[in-house]
Formats: structure tokens, sequence, C-alpha cells
């Protein structure tokens, strides 16, 4: 125990040698200044020393120098830390924020030439877009815009650079053949075109290209199919299509003009018919055709349309003879017409009288007009 009355640092002119530890005090202890400032007290004899109890007899008792180290590597892994958070907090700050404007110093006659060499392509680029746009217009299209002798004149100066008619039919063939192997490539019978419901169903309008035929020709309609693997032609009445399994479902035909209906359809699946009346081997294509239909001077203008055996195999291929539940009328394609609705409206021929199938794609109407062979959505 330290008394009150004894200092625990000798006066300043004691000799060294003479120093001695207060009571208490081994020579070995160390004196702190905490022991100066808040000196030690003995407990009554019955309070038990409850620091002295809580701590573990087999405690070791830190040196300063383990303190110290410990005291500095504690604060650097919290500095790293925050050092880590910082940064992307500035990161996230500068990905949200617009960063400030840095001037560029340019000299003005390198300025001058920069924006005169830019116009200048510029109006180039502008020009040939213009000429190339020009050059695939269809002729027709271009009298609208200019007399025919402007025409003339403008198709003349383009043969002489080598733009002339054949390679813009050419160009433009090769531009609707690459668009049917893409659509072609990314067909999957798997692959199935959206259904609605009945309350869906929107007005669909008569689109035929040229007059509607008469209903004077359904009395006698019949369908014809050839290229057969029976090695004969067989024609079917709409009573014996009507014996074959009936389907029916609400699907969507999209026109190449822009508009689109939702429809009802009822009818034979093409899989099916193609079950019942499979073609000889080696056919990949059909060839339908209508017979009746008229042009827009009511000439008899055959329409004619190719598909591929794997489109015709799609499982919402459809024969159909129904229309929101109704036979359908002249109108839409009586008595039979073709619904597969994962191809472009013109595709869906109507009032069809012959099926025909062949090893070599076979001619379609609008192709032959300038239109795409596959048609595919």
């Amino acid at each position: 125990m330290i008394e009150d009355d004894k200092p625990l640092i000798p006066p300043a002119d004691a000799p060294m040698g003479d120093v001695s530890p207060p009571e208490g005090i081994t020579a070995e202890q160390p004196v702190t200044a905490a022991s100066s400032e808040a000196p030690a007290s003995t407990p009554p004899a019955d309070v038990a020393p409850v620091a002295e109890a809580a701590a573990p007899t087999s405690a070791v008792a830190e040196t300063p120098e383990a303190m110290d180290a410990k005291a500095v590597e504690e604060p650097v892994e919290e500095e790293a830390e925050i050092t880590l958070v910082g940064k992307r907090s500035r990161g996230l700050w500068r990905l949200v924020n617009e960063q400030p404007v840095v001037p560029i110093f340019l000299d003005a006659k390198r300025l001058r030439r920069q924006s005169r060499r830019d116009f200048l392509l510029f109006g180039a680029g502008v020009a040939s877009a213009a000429a190339g746009l020009w050059w695939i217009l269809p002729d027709g299209t271009k009298q609208h815009f200019l007399s025919p002798e402007r025409v003339a004149k403008l198709d003349t100066l383009a043969m002489r650079v080598g733009a002339s008619a054949g390679r813009r039919e050419r160009f433009l063939d090769g531009v609707l053949t690459f668009d049917d192997d893409v659509a072609e490539a990314l067909y999957s019978r798997d692959r199935r075109v959206r259904t609605y419901r009945t309350s869906d169903l929107t007005p669909l309008r008569n689109n035929y290209s040229g007059r509607t035929p008469s209903a004077a020709y359904i009395p006698s309609w019949k369908l014809t199919l050839s290229g057969l693997a029976s090695g004969r032609d067989v024609t079917l009445a709409v009573a014996e299509l009507r014996a074959l399994p009936q389907h029916e479902q609400i699907t969507r035909i999209c026109c190449v003009e822009g508009w689109s209906a939702v429809a009802w359809w009822g009818g034979v699946l093409f899989a099916d018919l193609l079950a019942a009346f499979p073609p000889a081997p080696g056919m990949r294509w059909a060839a339908l055709e209508s017979a009746v239909n008229l042009d827009g001077a009511g000439n008899p203008d055959p329409y004619y349309v190719s598909i591929d055996l794997e489109t015709a195999r799609h499982p919402q291929g459809l024969l159909a003879l129904e229309q929101n539940r109704r036979p359908l009328t002249v109108e839409h394609g009586a008595p039979l017409r073709l619904v597969v609705p994962m191809k472009l409206g013109l595709k869906n021929i109507k009032a069809i009288t012959a099926i025909r199938y062949s090893a070599a794609e076979p001619a379609d109407y609008w192709n032959e007009r300038g239109y795409s062979k596959y048609d595919g959505l």
C-alpha cells in the first residue's frame, strides 16, 4: 500500500543511487501517471476484490509495446475500409452526375478547314443517299414526282455509271432473298403465333386486289390435288373436306398494307390433308391456285401462292371452311381459303381451287410483281 504522505517522485536533490521504491511497489513494477494521480486503497477485509475475482487467473497482462501496436493496427484497417467506401461513392457520383466540360482550344484555321470538310462530306452523303433512293424506286413511283421525260434523262445518267434497271432488279431481288433466308432460318414448327379470345374479334375487310367474284362458281366448286404419292390427281368436294378432322383457332391476319384483323376460323389442318393425301417423295412445295380470281376490270386473273411444306405442316396452318362459326362468304374466300397466321396476308389465298405439290419452288403471284417469296412474320 502507498501512503498518501509519501511522494512517488523523489526530490530533485536526492542522489539517484539512494532512491528506493515506495512501500508496496517492487523495483520491477513500472510507476505510471495513474498511480500518482489515483492512489490505491485497501478494501475492507469482509469485501472481496471483485475486479481480481472477475479476471481469470491465467490472463497475461499486455505489455505497453503490444498495446501500442494494437492501437496502431486497428485504425489502419478502419481507414482502409473508409477509403474503399469513399472510392465507391466517388465512382457512383461520377456515374450519375454530369462531368464538368473541359474546354478544347483549336486553331481558327484548322477549325474552318474541318467545318468545310464536314459540310462537303455531309452534302456528298445526302446526294448519294438521294441518288440511291431514286434508283431503287419503281418507275411508276418516279413519275409521281417528275415528268416521264425527266425520269428518262435521270435514268440515262444512272445507266452511264452502271446503275441500270436490270442491275436494280437484281439488287432488289438479292435484298428480298436475304430477308427470306433470315425469316426461314428463324422459322420453327414449335413456335406458334398468339391466339385470342372471342371477345377480341374484329371486322375483317374484303381485300381482293381486283373485283370480288360472284357466287356462281360455288355450286360446282371442287378442290383438285396433284403431285400425290398415288400418282393420280384427286378432287374433293366440301362435304369430303368436312369429313376430315375439324379444328378451330382465333388468330390475327396481318396484311402487307399495314392493317390487321382478328378472326375465328374453322376447318381442316393442312397437316391432316397432307397425311390423308400424302405428296410424292421429294416434294417440298405446295402451289395453291384460285382460278376464280378477277382483276380490277373483272377479267379472269388467276391468283397463285407458294408455300413450303414445312410451313404447311405448322400446327396453325389451316384450310378454313368457316369464319366466325359460319360458312365462308364469297368476300372472304368461300368455300375454302388458306389461313397461315405466321405469314403475311397475301399468302392467305382465298377461294382455292387447286393444290399442286412440287420439288422445285413454284411461281408466286406477288413475288413476280416485286414482293417477297417467303413473306414470313
